[in-house]
């Protein structure tokens, strides 16, 4: 694996670069540019950057604006302050006229560490998958980071991107990767369970499928980088190959994608789903890893998980 890069660079690089090839990105900040990392675009595109200040629900109205003259407005600040604090402008102003807006909130989960409770966002996939037409996308990497970036360019109608601040390995970088928004992807195959991942937690699944090896335990891995729309022909492949999920997310195991697997499969192949992520608590502050490690966050308890679902599968 490559050198460890956070999602939140890999979205700052990807907008100077595509924003020379689609002239009608506009970038949006609310005053954190160089945390979310727009500043790389607005070094290289200061006419088209608006810094709208420490207000963030009227930059998502500005963003909306902007969409309706023809431009792609991609619109950034911490997830705290979009899916929390701008709910109401994202839902009435760019969600119910499907506008082409593209909200890409950074800071997300457990992993922003020091800052703490208040700033650890671990609701906003669940807020954003409740807005009808929103597409949720959580990548993997800083390559599939980038690659989201320029499909939801490419795509028309409001999309909501979360990136981290931590550091994460490159686990994307062989020649057959494609990224397609709704298209889950297979990691790897099993026949006992089958792990269903997101964010940072998909390097970790990887991980937990090799201690799980070792143990003679075989499961399959799927990188469910889109939470809505979610790839529930995959899902049903699996529920049908393996008879055991578990998903895993650096979120709160409601509303996000351990949710939305559970409402996808109940009603046509009702297998028991285990869930992985943080167990309806509010962070605390302190250090990325330590952090982590204490809400379990890790390829350890994800095995911990994989075992709590095969005994369920064998009663």
């Amino acid at each position: 694996m490559a050198d460890k890069i956070a999602t939140r660079e890999a979205y700052g690089n990807a907008l100077a670069e595509f924003g020379a090839v689609y002239k009608d990105i506009v970038v949006l900040d609310a005053d954190l540019a160089e945390a979310t990392k727009t500043c790389i675009f607005k070094k290289k595109f200061p006419e088209r950057f608006f810094d709208c200040g420490i207000a963030e629900n009227n930059m998502f109205c500005v963003a909306a604006g902007l969409s309706t003259v023809g431009k792609i407005p991609f619109a950034s600040t911490f997830a705290m302050f979009a899916a929390g604090r701008s709910f109401e402008q994202i839902r009435n102003s760019i969600g119910y006229p499907h506008l082409n807006v593209k909200i890409c909130a950074t800071h997300a989960g457990i992993s922003v560490g020091e800052d703490g409770a208040t700033h650890q966002c671990n609701e906003d996939i669940g807020l954003m998958r409740t807005i009808p037409g929103m597409v949720v996308i959580n990548p993997s990497d800083a390559v599939e980071a980038k690659a989201a970036v320029e499909a939801v360019i490419k795509y028309q109608g409001p999309a909501y991107l979360r990136f981290g601040r931590l550091p994460i390995s490159i686990i994307n970088d062989s020649p057959e990767y494609k990224f397609e928004i709704g298209k889950a992807i297979k990691l790897a195959d099993g026949v006992d369970a089958t792990i269903v991942a997101n964010g940072m937690m998909v390097e970790e699944a990887l991980i937990a499928r090799e201690m799980l090896m070792a143990e003679g335990i075989s499961v399959a891995v799927v990188n469910m980088h889109t939470v809505k729309p979610l790839d529930t022909e995959m899902l049903l492949a699996e529920a049908q190959q393996t008879g055991a999920i578990v998903t895993s997310e650096e979120h709160n195991i409601i509303g996000g994608l351990g949710s939305a697997v559970c409402e996808a499969l109940c009603g046509v192949c009702p297998v028991p789903v285990v869930r992985h992520g943080i167990e309806d608590v509010f962070g605390k502050s302190g250090p990325a890893k330590e952090l982590i490690e204490h809400y379990n966050l890790n390829a350890r308890g994800i095995v911990e998980k994989v075992k709590v679902a095969l005994s369920m599968k064998l009663k």
